[in-house]
């Protein structure tokens, strides 16, 4: 591996480590109905997002639920002494990808066969501290103000 290889996996390593994410793999739920559910919690505050999963009756809710509750349990793994009232907690993305797809056949008239398509999906929640993102938007640097 190169010096320049070698810096750059270094650097998305401290990166990663910034980062307060879980992931939910092969998730037996349609995208597309999954990414409704990701519209409504992106960008909220964390105590709110799951508020609204709790009351929003779709099946893909619980799931990602459960999800949000992960990531929160990351931040609190790599933040240990903080509350999590006092870190203004937002939901900064929600990705939902497609996972692999199970074809199963259907008996269709005059012997043919229709294909079902069993479509699974990726889910990657990101959480984000609202000041930080605020101060980044802006462009302000705190460090470097006087």
């Amino acid at each position: 591996m190169g010096a320049r290889k070698r810096n750059r996996a270094e650097a998305l390593k401290e990166e990663r480590k910034q980062k307060y994410y879980a992931v939910l793999r092969n998730c037996p739920t349609s995208p597309r109905k999954m990414r409704l559910v990701a519209d409504l919690i992106r960008g909220e505050n964390v105590n709110r997002a799951l508020d609204i999963l709790k009351y929003t009756n779709k099946e893909a809710a619980q799931r990602m639920e459960k999800l949000v509750m992960s990531a929160i349990s990351n931040w609190q793994q790599k933040n240990e002494g903080v509350r999590i009232e006092d870190s203004n907690l937002i939901v900064k993305d929600v990705y939902v990808d497609s996972a692999r797809i199970l074809k199963r056949l259907r008996p269709a008239p005059q012997g043919r066969a229709y294909r079902i398509r069993k479509r699974s999906n990726h889910v990657t929640v990101i959480l984000g501290d609202l000041n930080k993102n605020i101060t980044e938007e802006l462009g302000l640097d705190t460090d470097n103000q006087e």
